[in-house]
């Protein structure tokens, strides 16, 4: 499984896809694609030829921070990913209150209907936490059990 540098028309369909789900207009660095779906966000100051040099010497796990994973086709945020592009997020943003926000941090699902489909993002006062997929009746929780809190 190689590490795959984004072309700019990759990158683009990213930044569109995101643009229209929740207002992102640009993503800055690299995009880095790890197998299939998990899509890493490189700032460094390496050059995309570098990074290829050095995957071909070293095997590299991972160039950067685990930014997204592709879900049919559309990017859905990590929590990272969230936190890097908190300042350009404007739509599609679902506020909680204390009590749901520690049952998302706890890794439940929301049973709330929110009037939105898809991903979203969830908020709670100025923090977003991260980001899940809204349907009829609920919002399903993403969040990996070794980052869930633990409830007493």
């Amino acid at each position: 499984m190689n590490l795959k540098i984004l072309s700019i028309n990759e990158k683009r369909k990213i930044e569109k896809s995101l643009q229209e789900q929740f207002g992102i207009n640009q993503i800055k660095g690299l995009l880095v694609k790890r197998g299939e779906e998990r899509i890493f966000l490189f700032q460094g100051n390496l050059s995309p030829k570098e990074i290829v040099e050095l995957e071909r010497k070293i095997p590299l796990e991972r160039v950067g921070i685990y930014f997204a994973k592709i879900v049919r086709d559309e990017p859905k945020l990590s929590i990272e990913g969230v936190q890097i592009l908190k300042d350009q997020i404007k739509k599609n943003i679902f506020e909680v209150n204390k009590e749901q926000a520690e049952q998302w941090m706890s890794g439940q699902e929301l049973n709330i209907k929110t009037g939105i489909k898809g991903f979203i993002i969830i908020k709670y006062k100025d923090d977003l936490l991260g980001c899940g997929n809204a349907s009829e009746e609920k919002i399903t929780n993403f969040i990996p059990k070794s980052r869930r809190l633990k409830l007493k």
